[in-house]
């Protein structure tokens, strides 16, 4: 089982890095901002919490699943339901920044851009995930050498997944939203569980 192990090592330190995508969602506290968008930003962490702990148990299995030194048929079950819940998780995030509409905050027309590049980026991010569900599932689990090479590719896909994203979330979560966002207490138990998955 040697052969997967180190490979399995790289795939969990590509995976902890995604992470972090959707945990742009600290800042620092203010007490300023106005009611309409504290509301928002309650509504988005909110919703958020639930998902950024499917997100961490998601790494947490797969980093104790290459510790075990499993089985390629063990490593491939937890992989693939591991990105199956990242996908859905990242896609319920998008829904509901969507739902939650624009945050009130600075020029409205730029507000919406950036709310709808955002829910973008989330649906992209999910669609990614589903797509290494799916390379994770076509691994051939008889042949070791190719099963570690297939996971190879995918934590070079993990790789890229983890530094390209977020962006949008970034420029979405800027000034004073990030603000109201970082007084959000659902917020910041989000933004600790994302930290303790990376």
């Amino acid at each position: 089982m040697e052969g997967t192990n180190p490979v399995n090592k790289k795939l969990t330190a590509a995976l902890s890095g995604g992470a972090v995508l959707v945990m742009a969602l600290s800042g620092c506290s203010s007490d300023e901002g106005s009611e309409k968008l504290d509301a928002w930003a309650k509504q988005v962490c909110d919703a958020v919490q639930p998902q950024a702990k499917k997100i961490e148990a998601a790494n947490i299995a797969i980093q104790k699943e290459t510790s075990d030194n499993s089985s390629p048929e063990d490593v491939q079950k937890t992989d693939a339901k591991a990105f199956q819940d990242m996908s859905d998780a990242y896609k319920a995030i998008g829904a509901a920044v969507d739902k939650a509409g624009a945050p009130d905050a600075g020029d409205a027309k730029n507000s919406e851009k950036k709310q709808q590049d955002a829910v973008k980026e989330l649906n992209s991010i999910s669609a990614s995930y589903a797509s290494l569900k799916k390379q994770v599932d076509e691994l051939d689990t008889k042949d070791q050498a190719k099963f570690a090479d297939g996971l190879k590719d995918i934590a070079g896909e993990l790789d890229k997944l983890s530094t390209s994203g977020s962006n949008a979330l970034k420029e979405l979560e800027e000034g004073e939203v990030g603000q109201a966002m970082a007084k959000q207490s659902s917020c910041k138990s989000a933004s600790g569980a994302a930290t303790a998955a990376s």
